[in-house]
């Protein structure tokens, strides 16, 4: 009685503990998971029914009941998308477009902007707003996408739609990037389900190569340095200004730390299994500018956004100032995309100016002759320029002293100090007011000394910035030559290593919040 219970224990869904890749739930049921795949991958319905049911456990286990909207996404895709290419008429492949793509971008719409769109609404009328109680299922951001690029690139003749509801809904449901991407686009994914997966001794071993980089990124890494960058975030008046552009520099790498940590587990998950799910970052923090920042960052957003946002706005094709528009209109957008608030917007809009000003200057940029000091200086403006956005993405509202001038009844006037508490927005602006204020180096020694295991991962993570990309190629290829031992040793190590920083509670990535 106790085993089956103890069972379904297991199996349930629980709000405040979702299934996380940097958990050792993951990892059993991943095991057991992979052990059954491998004996049965070769017959594709089978494999496929397989994967699907264990993707759809999976989100059940970190969105619970939500788990309709994704089935019911997946059978509405396949049909409409059906439905469109076999339309002759223009009219109809519009209809069926629009049908296609609403019902997507409505559930995104009602779970993620409500509370917003109402906030605006109230605050314009003079009105106080108590959101409401809407849950924001995990990943939807992510699959929303995939959803809207099958359905327009059905309508653009871009790709044929598949005549097999089991291969739409393993594409939408693939458990590795199901809740966090990479966004995978159908023409690159649904090729591979015609086939049966082909897996390497190179595939396997990368794949636990990027498994184990990825842990060691978000559970040592990324986990760590953020106790330091929350508490100084939660209160950038209680710090230091030195304190607070260390936390603003720790941000920086742990948010690339966290993100292109589940990236990595999730691409390796999918290789193991014999999928390629892309490449979603490509060491961004060496961009000399912020165009190739763009081209380094969450690529398969970045890429969507140029497919299914700027290229359709018309893109580079007609004249600089609509290009300009475009760009703006596009970075608007992808900041939205990330939270529905208005620090979101601000971040993507100030991206987009800082695209619009690069594609401006390119022509007498490119006259200067490409040495080192143009160099480290365009790579130093683009960092800096990257690391103070984010203070606008991170930041959260928080209290604040303030003085303020009250009136009495009987029309006195009084300056008394009182709690405040500011938006994000506001927030942000008095970190960088505290940062330009009261920035003293003198201040490093000490910090250094009493936080020196924060300071050695952070400069370890961004040294690890400055090695070239086919250098990590390198790595993997003789990490798959090693002798079974010394890899059996290696992952002893990382494991070892993740659960002496684990935290007593297991972190979150922070982009299940997007």
């Amino acid at each position: 009685m106790n085993f089956w219970h103890n069972l379904l224990e297991i199996l349930k869904y629980e709000p405040d503990k979702p299934l996380l890749f940097n958990s050792g739930e993951f990892f059993l049921f991943y095991t057991i998971f992979i052990i059954i795949y491998t004996a049965i991958y070769y017959r594709k319905w089978l494999m496929s029914l397989y994967v699907i049911l264990f993707s759809f456990f999976f989100y059940y286990k970190t969105s619970g009941v939500y788990l309709w909207i994704l089935i019911f996404t997946s059978i509405s895709d396949f049909t409409f998308a059906l439905l469109l290419h076999n339309a002759k008429k223009k009219g109809w492949r519009i209809f069926w477009l629009v049908l296609g793509i609403v019902p997507s971008m409505g559930f995104l719409a009602y779970f993620k902007y409500t509370n917003f769109l109402l906030s605006n609404i109230y605050a314009i009328i003079g009105k106080n707003f108590q959101p409401l109680d809407i849950f924001l299922p995990v990943g939807i951001s992510f699959y929303t996408f995939q959803s809207v690029s099958y359905i327009v690139d059905v309508y653009t003749k871009k790709l044929e739609p598949t005549k097999n509801l089991m291969d739409y809904a393993f594409f939408l449901s693939f458990f590795p990037q199901l809740v966090a991407g990479p966004i995978v686009k159908a023409h690159h994914f649904l090729p591979q389900l015609k086939r049966t997966p082909k897996v390497s001794k190179y595939d396997v071993y990368s794949g636990v190569w990027l498994i184990m980089i990825g842990l060691l990124k978000k559970a040592v890494v990324s986990d760590y340095i953020s106790q330091f960058n929350d508490i100084v975030f939660a209160n950038p008046l209680g710090h230091s200004g030195f304190e607070n552009l260390m936390a603003v520099y720790g941000y920086t790498l742990q948010i690339y730390m966290d993100f292109s940590g589940y990236s990595d587990m999730a691409i390796g998950l999918g290789r193991i299994m014999g999928f390629d799910l892309g490449i979603n970052f490509r060491l961004p923090y060496q961009a000399r500018n912020i165009t190739d920042f763009w081209r380094r960052w969450h690529i398969s957003l970045s890429t969507w956004l140029r497919d299914y946002i700027y290229i359709p706005l018309g893109g580079n094709r007609k004249g600089k100032l609509k290009q300009y528009r475009n760009l703006m209109y596009t970075m608007l957008f992808g900041g939205l995309w990330h939270g529905a608030d208005w620090k979101f917007v601000f971040w993507g809009g100030i991206h987009g100016v800082g695209l619009i000003i690069h594609k401006m200057l390119k022509p007498k940029l490119d006259k200067i002759p490409d040495v080192l000091p143009k160099k480290f200086l365009a790579w130093f403006i683009t960092f800096h320029f990257v690391i103070f956005l984010w203070i606008f993405f991170r930041m959260a509202p928080i209290n604040v002293m303030e003085k303020q001038t009250i009136t009495h009844p009987d029309g006195t006037k009084e300056q008394v100090t009182q709690m405040v508490h500011v938006n994000a927005f506001k927030a942000s602006w008095i970190m960088v007011k505290r940062i330009v204020n009261d920035l003293h180096f003198s201040e490093a020694p000490q910090f250094f000394k009493n936080r020196k295991t924060w300071v050695i991962l952070v400069l370890l993570g961004f040294l690890a910035h400055t090695i070239p990309l086919d250098k990590y190629d390198e790595v993997i290829e003789r990490y798959v030559k090693l002798p079974w031992i010394v890899k059996l040793l290696i992952f002893i190590v990382v494991v070892q290593l993740a659960v002496q920083f684990m935290g007593q509670k297991i972190q979150p990535f922070i982009y299940f919040q997007f």
